[in-house]
């Protein structure tokens, strides 16, 4: 199976899988949790994909223990447990490394931070590899989450991009390795915005009444504090990571300000909700934007998706591989570390999903149509214009909890 076939039946799989139905107005979109308070998400319904042995290749669904509400691994064979991102591994990276390793991976998944973070502290146990961003490495690490890396054991670490590795969150790469990344942009409906005559060149599409008039009902913004406080304060002329609360609370007011126009906040299915014409406008993830776009093509839609870095900066999200405090299968665990940072697993990664490649070998490998996407892959003038959320002091995320909570309800 080609790349672009593998990429089709992905984004094919994923836009079934999600709901078609927007929740308006002070909802929030819930397709695989249920909402803990008014603050986070604590559980979700858990998909584990268990892989039959490599001398049939089919698939089977691990078991769920209906008594305890978490899911076993597959009855027999050697397994490794893999916590990532839904629909962020190609299918058929999967399948070359079960037959390298002669093993299954069980992956279970989670579309927001606050569901892996809820989960763990739940006590969930028997995860090898997990695929968190930067500033929730962060929060791992000060948690005794994780466990160290040793690099020994990465034949594949050289060909890692320098810029990529020890970052802020993790300096010489302690706890984590890159896997890829994606960034937080807009996504819009290329066909009716010009017809619009909007810009698209700024985050004042999502912020502004007097553009946002010509959108009502027709766009989304992202579920999630940080990234949408983040678009609020970057337009406001302030860090991603401020955490003044003065400034702070400009950027509640400013979000409260242009709430009644959007039709919900949206973590998950504004992919499919693009791609069908539901919405013109969503504040997501770059990766997501292209696999709109795709998904839109394969369809045979009237339209297409395409995307926008705004002039005020935007975050850049670089995803990384840890290892649980308490992997169960820490041989396979550094395996499958090692195989996912190769040019071809991250090539693979690349041209189903559109996200960003970590690797410097990888781009003979990568469909040129990516390859010329300034949103996958930024050159040196946009990079400065990026920037990674950092984890906020104790004090600064209870306030900015609290103000979350009164852009929720009111």
């Amino acid at each position: 199976m080609s790349c672009k076939k593998s990429r089709w039946s992905m984004m094919k799989l994923k836009t079934e899988r999600e709901p078609s139905k927007l929740f308006f107005q002070g909802q929030t979109m819930m397709p695989f949790r249920a909402l803990l308070t008014g603050f986070f998400c604590v559980f979700f319904s858990v998909f584990l994909v268990a892989c039959e042995p490599p001398s049939s290749l089919s698939r089977e669904t691990a078991e769920e223990d209906t008594t305890s509400g978490e899911t076993k691994p597959p009855p027999s064979g050697h397994f490794v447990r893999f916590y990532n991102w839904n629909n962020y591994i190609a299918d058929t990276t999967v399948t070359r490394f079960e037959r390298a390793c002669n093993c299954r991976m069980v992956q279970d998944y989670f579309s927001d931070h606050e569901e892996m973070l809820a989960k763990l502290a739940a006590g969930a146990t028997g995860y090898d590899v997990m695929v968190p961003t930067g500033n929730v490495v962060e929060t791992l690490m000060a948690q005794k989450m994780i466990q160290p890396i040793d690099k020994s054991r990465l034949k594949n670490l050289d060909q890692i991009k320098p810029e990529f590795l020890s970052m802020w969150f993790d300096p010489e790469n302690q706890y984590s390795v890159p896997y890829g990344y994606s960034v937080t942009l807009i996504g819009y409906n290329a066909e009716k915005i010009k017809e619009l005559g909007l810009p698209v060149d700024s985050w004042a599409l999502i912020f502004e009444p007097e553009l946002l008039e010509k959108l009502q009902g027709k766009i989304t913004v992202m579920d999630s504090q940080r990234e949408l406080f983040a678009a609020a304060l970057l337009y406001l002329g302030y860090s991603v990571n401020d955490g003044d609360e003065e400034h702070l609370r400009e950027a509640r007011d400013l979000i409260l300000r242009a709430k009644p126009y959007w039709a919900a906040f949206n973590a998950s299915s504004y992919i499919k909700e693009l791609t069908i014409g539901n919405i013109w406008v969503a504040h997501g993830y770059s990766n997501d934007m292209f696999q709109a776009d795709q998904d839109a093509r394969a369809a045979g839609r009237p339209f297409t998706i395409a995307s926008s870095l705004p002039k005020e900066g935007a975050v850049l999200a670089v995803d990384n591989m840890v290892i649980h405090k308490s992997a169960p299968h820490l041989d396979l665990a550094y395996q499958l570390i090692d195989f996912l940072i190769d040019k071809q697993s991250t090539a693979e990664l690349s041209n189903l999903t559109g996200s960003g490649s970590i690797n410097a070998l990888s781009l003979e490998y990568i469909d040129q149509d990516i390859k010329d996407n300034k949103a996958v892959f930024p050159d040196a003038e946009t990079f400065k214009h990026l920037h990674q959320l950092k984890d906020y002091s104790r004090k600064e995320r209870r306030l900015a909890n609290r103000l979350w909570t009164e852009v929720k309800v009111k």
